[in-house]
């Protein structure tokens, strides 16, 4: 499945039917929300914080050698690793790789603005996808997970802001 540069095509991980249709979707939050408790940005959070951002969760699959996200293209979609790896780079320098359980797309959820790095799959990848404006809503009916979440990405801004080692 590929990404338009306009955002990824997402196919949620649960269908609720008229007919037993609860039982569906609790099931899809909880295998999310397993999911998210996986990703560092999220593991620290309460099981009903988790269950408020996994409501509103996609999924999407990449192929090996596939860009996921552009340095410098708009982003509104966070992204986390269950299935596959990931090469990120800036300016065609190679940052690290990611795994099962690493998210990306952080900073872009939260302000919109260019994607400060590419991010392209190095093996048939599947991600957990989390869109800006669901995002966004929940933060605001939530304010102690927005805490949470600040102090996250804080700490891996100023990861980021160490100079590298060559």
């Amino acid at each position: 499945m590929a990404e338009s540069w306009t955002g990824p095509r997402v196919q949620w991980l649960h269908r609720p039917t008229e007919r037993g249709g609860r039982g569906l979707l609790r099931r899809g939050v909880a295998e999310r929300e397993r999911a998210l408790a996986r990703a560092p940005l999220f593991a620290g959070l309460s099981g009903r914080d988790r269950r408020a951002i996994a409501k509103i969760t996609g999924l999407v699959r990449y192929r090996e050698g596939t860009p996921v996200v552009r340095e410098g293209a708009r982003g509104s979609v966070f992204f986390v690793i269950l299935e596959g790896k990931a090469k990120v780079t800036r300016k065609g320098r190679t940052l690290g790789r990611l795994r099962r359980g690493d998210f990306f797309g952080e900073m872009s959820l939260l302000d919109g603005e260019p994607r400060t790095a590419t991010v392209v799959t190095e093996a048939d990848s599947t991600f957990l996808t989390v869109a800006a404006r669901e995002f966004q809503r929940v933060l605001a009916r939530e304010p102690n997970l927005a805490l949470r979440m600040l102090q996250v990405v804080a700490g891996r801004l100023r990861a980021t802001e160490r100079p590298l080692v060559d």
